[in-house]
């Protein structure tokens, strides 16, 4: 998901895609341990997409967003 994206999304969507993230990036790990891990990857990009939820979330917290 785009930054932009992100962007146009309310604090509790927000809240509901960092939970699917994180149960996703488990599910990767799992595969990782398995060796059935196609595209390795996907861990760091899922990783990445945390950060700027978490970013966006806190922005929120602080006040810099208005939603």
């Amino acid at each position: 998901m785009k930054k932009s994206e992100l962007n146009k999304l309310g604090q509790d969507e927000l809240n509901k895609k960092l939970k699917d993230n994180q149960e996703a990036l488990v599910n990767l790990r799992f595969q990782k341990a398995l060796q059935q891990l196609e595209h390795p990857q996907a861990i760091s990009l899922l990783k990445k997409e945390i950060a700027q939820v978490k970013t966006v979330i806190r922005e929120f917290e602080l006040g810099k967003r208005g939603n």
